[in-house]
């Protein structure tokens, strides 16, 4: 299997908003379902502190991002900030090995 690159996001949330956070990832990845964009995939998952979340996402060679295009990716994208207890950290991640996941 070619390794392939997964972009990685990891963030914490305030504690107070982080309902309201995932209330938004639910509409997120509703849209997502709906739109079925071709040539990404994704995950978001919560760490077990509570407020860490990491967001995973690789993209076909030559597919930009749609999730700014969703209107639910686009509201999600601009509340990162009102929710952010720190700046996400960004990182590349090279998949070596996977089963089923990617």
């Amino acid at each position: 299997m070619p390794a392939k690159n997964v972009q990685m996001a990891r963030f914490k949330v305030k504690p107070e908003r982080a309902t309201e956070f995932e209330e938004a990832a639910k509409r997120l990845f509703a849209d997502i379902q709906e739109k079925l964009p071709d040539g990404m995939r994704y995950t978001l998952g919560r760490l077990s502190d509570g407020v860490t979340y990491v967001g995973l996402l690789e993209l076909d060679d030559g597919i930009e991002n749609p999730l700014p295009g969703l209107p639910e990716g686009k509201k999600f994208l601009e509340s990162l900030p009102t929710w952010a207890a720190e700046p996400p950290a960004r990182d590349q991640l090279t998949v070596i090995g996977s089963y089923r996941f990617f």
